[in-house]
C-alpha cells in the first residue's frame, strides 16, 4: 500500500482542532449547544458566508471541515457518511448540495475549505463586547471580505515599490550603456591600431628599393 493510499484511510484536516471542546453557554444543555452548531452549520453550507460569535465559528469550523471531508472521502454511497449528513444538515435538501455542489468543487483543494475572519467590533460599544467573525466556504459567489489591496497602485507601498523598479531600470540601462560604449571605443582603437601598423609596414616596404639603389 502506498502513501497515497494510505492519505485516504482517514479524513485530512487543514485546520487545527483543539483537544478540547470550547465552552459554549446554552440553556438547554448539551443537547441545546449540539443543535446549535447543527443549526450553524447547516446556515454555512446554505448560505457559504455567515457572521456570528468567534468562539461557536472556531468549533462549528471544524464540524464543517470534517463533513466535507468525509463527504469527498467517501462519497454518497456511504451509510455512515449518508447518516452523519443526515444528521448535521437541519434542512435536507442541503444533502444533495454537500454531495453535488461541495465535494466536486474541494475535491482536488489543497487547502482548507473554510475561511475565518475577524469581524470589526461596533463603535462606539463596550469593551467587554462578545467578539464576532466570519466564517465562509471558499469559491462562494460573494465579493471578498478583504480587498485585494496589492493591485491598487495608488497605495504607498505600491508607489514606492513601483519607484524602486524604475530607479532598478534605470541603473541597469545605464549599465548596459556603459558597457555597449566602452566596447565601441575598444573596438575603435583596435581597428585604429590596425590602421597604423599596415600604414607603416606599407611604407617601410615602400622605402626598402631606393635604399638598395643608392647601396649600388
Amino acid at each position: 500500500m502506498n502513501q497515497a493510499e494510505v492519505s485516504k484511510l482517514m479524513s485530512q484536516l487543514r485546520v487545527s482542532i483543539p483537544k478540547k471542546p470550547r465552552r459554549l453557554r446554552n440553556p438547554d444543555g448539551p443537547e441545546g449547544r449540539l443543535n446549535k452548531l447543527r443549526k450553524t452549520v447547516s446556515a454555512l453550507v446554505k448560505h457559504e458566508r455567515i457572521e456570528l460569535n468567534s468562539a461557536r465559528a472556531h468549533e462549528a469550523r471544524g464540524y464543517a471541515e470534517r463533513l466535507i471531508s468525509e463527504a469527498i472521502r467517501h462519497g454518497d454511497c456511504h451509510k455512515a457518511t449518508m447518516d452523519m449528513a443526515n444528521f448535521w444538515m437541519v434542512e435536507k435538501q442541503l444533502v444533495h448540495k454537500l454531495f453535488k455542489v461541495l465535494a466536486p468543487r474541494f475535491v482536488n483543494c489543497p487547502v482548507s475549505y473554510t475561511r475565518m475572519y475577524k469581524a470589526p467590533r461596533q463603535y462606539p460599544g463596550p469593551v467587554t463586547e462578545i467578539r464576532r467573525a466570519v466564517l465562509e466556504l471558499r469559491g462562494n459567489p460573494y465579493p471578498p471580505v478583504k480587498p485585494d489591496m496589492t493591485q491598487n497602485r495608488n497605495l504607498i507601498h505600491n508607489v514606492l515599490l513601483d519607484e524602486a523598479k524604475k530607479q532598478y531600470r534605470y541603473e541597469k540601462y545605464a549599465q548596459i550603456a556603459a558597457k555597449l560604449t566602452a566596447g565601441e571605443s575598444k573596438a575603435e582603437a583596435k581597428s585604429t591600431e590596425s590602421a597604423d601598423g599596415n600604414q607603416k609596414e606599407h611604407t617601410a616596404t615602400v622605402e626598402e628599393p631606393v635604399d638598395t639603389k643608392e647601396e649600388k
